[in-house]
């Protein structure tokens, strides 16, 4: 069995992005790993140099600023890595910048893949998702956040990254069949210092309303606005280590407390939380 991981990436230092840390949590699992470097302002492209390179193979992309309506040139650089891996791999692993596999559930991936590599009923793998939120310690779990992702797909290249590089359809929008295992995606896009939290959330948001960023570097984000949180009580991947005991910010909210929009909200909640 062969697979191939691939990526993106663009001023993620700048943004503080772990994406350093998505590769490494990575490689154990993948022959090669293609990783689609943007058009940096900042480090990130000597980050990438300085990680092992033996199964690291790097191609370089200029984004398509018309794109940045709704996102669309998320799935257009996630595209352009995909594209590049190489014709013999049986599956195609996906991270995101802000994405990392645990250590503990590379076992169980592994055995998935191998289960539904020659299984024509099945075109990806579907991952749980920790999503952290204001601290490496809380967990946002309510309406906002989604659940399950694919992040694992079969090497065929009429898969396609959707709408803004969230998830995979066949390139005529059908959705793929997939099959959820057991193991999770930790997501970190939601905890690091609240000053680079802002200067990234606001130069996102012009990837979706097409405006030109023009955050102030000292405004800090108010990680106060969110419905429901909860704590993480488990472990990290190891390869966060240092990242999480670098938290130089404090965040203090009271997990009982809810502000849900909706009664539909809340109920989605209570559904959630029985499917976890």
């Amino acid at each position: 069995m062969k697979v191939a991981g691939f990526s993106f990436v663009r001023n993620g230092v700048k943004y503080g992005y772990p994406f350093k840390q998505s590769i490494l949590s990575v490689l154990p699992l993948v022959d090669e790993f293609i990783i689609n470097l943007g058009d940096s302002e900042d480090g990130t492209n000597e980050v990438v140099d300085n990680l092992p390179q033996e199964k690291i193979r790097k191609i370089y992309s200029v984004w398509d600023e018309s794109l940045r309506i709704g996102g669309k040139v998320l799935a257009e650089e996630t595209n352009k890595a995909l594209d590049a891996t190489s014709v013999d791999a049986d599956w195609l692993f996906y991270i995101q910048g802000d994405e990392v596999i645990h250590e503990k559930d590379y076992e169980e991936i592994r055995r998935q893949m191998l289960k539904y590599k020659d299984d024509k009923n099945i075109d990806g793998l579907l991952f749980r998702y920790y999503h952290f939120y204001g601290s490496y310690r809380l967990l946002g779990d309510g309406r906002s956040w989604y659940p399950f992702e694919i992040r694992v797909i079969k090497n065929n290249k009429a898969i396609r990254s959707y709408r803004d590089a969230q998830g995979f359809r066949w390139e005529d929008g059908r959705k793929l069949n997939v099959k959820l295992i057991n193991a999770h995606i930790y997501h970190y896009g939601w905890a690091r210092n609240p000053v680079v939290m802002n200067r990234k959330q606001t130069a996102f948001s012009s990837l979706y309303n097409g405006k030109e960023s023009n955050h102030k570097e000292d405004i800090a984000f108010d990680y106060s606005k969110i419905d429901s949180l909860t704590l993480f009580e488990a472990t990290h991947p190891v390869v966060m280590k240092e990242i999480v005991e670098q938290e130089d910010w404090s965040f203090d909210r009271d997990i009982n407390k809810k502000n849900f929009k909706s009664i539909k909200h809340r109920l989605y909640y209570f559904w959630i939380r029985n499917l976890a």
